[in-house]
């Protein structure tokens, strides 16, 4: 088994990357573990309230749920992902069965912030994307997909992602094995990485 941790800023490209590397590989040898199904449960708090948490600290993702389901993926125990909603800012009550498979990626914007959590890559990689692109990213996607408007992406943006960003996930960087700038569109690494896996599959 192959375990691979993909990292980068939020809106960087990070979804289109695994979905070309997934498409090089041999179907049904990956599972697909998204950080962000690992959000902590918020529906204690009203909606107004969870629209203002800070999603883009550490502090808000269950790591110790995360690396538990992981140690067991690779102890070759099938685990029951949790499922999180950006509109309503809750976990659903439905899981995600993911069994294991050769290949494991685990993909999200702090996946290499948590030391404990690195250990467990064979492979880790971040995709450098520059800050205005990120920014346009965003809001495009929130707009269309987590029910935001112009406005509030941008203070989000402003109060949480940004400083975050500056404090947590871009100098975790600096753990990756590899660094692929220009996000999702990078063809050629995108060739070069699934190369390295391929190897590293033959070699195990």
């Amino acid at each position: 088994m192959l375990v691979i941790g993909i990292a980068g800023g939020s809106g960087c490209g990070k979804s289109t990357f695994v979905r070309n590397i997934m498409d090089q590989l041999p179907p049904d040898s990956v599972a697909l573990i998204s950080q962000d199904n690992y959000y902590r449960d918020n529906s204690h708090l009203p909606l107004e309230e969870r629209h203002q948490l800070n999603f883009d600290h550490p502090n808000a993702i269950d790591f110790e749920l995360l690396i538990e389901q992981l140690k067991d993926l690779k102890a070759g125990k099938a685990i029951n992902m949790p499922q999180y909603s950006y509109i309503t800012c809750t976990r659903s009550e439905k899981t995600i069965n993911v069994n294991p498979k050769a290949i494991i990626i685990v993909e999200g914007m702090m996946s290499l912030v948590q030391e404990e959590l690195r250990k467990l890559f064979d492979i880790s990689i971040f995709i450098d994307v520059d800050d205005d692109e990120r920014l346009i990213r965003c809001i495009q996607r929130d707009i269309a997909e987590r029910e935001r408007n112009v406005e509030s992406v941008i203070e989000r943006y402003q109060r949480t992602v940004k400083p975050m960003h500056l404090a947590f996930i871009a100098p975790s960087k600096y753990h990756a094995d590899v660094i692929v700038p220009l996000g999702g569109q990078n063809t050629a690494a995108k060739n070069m990485i699934v190369r390295m896996i391929m190897q590293k599959l033959l070699d195990t």
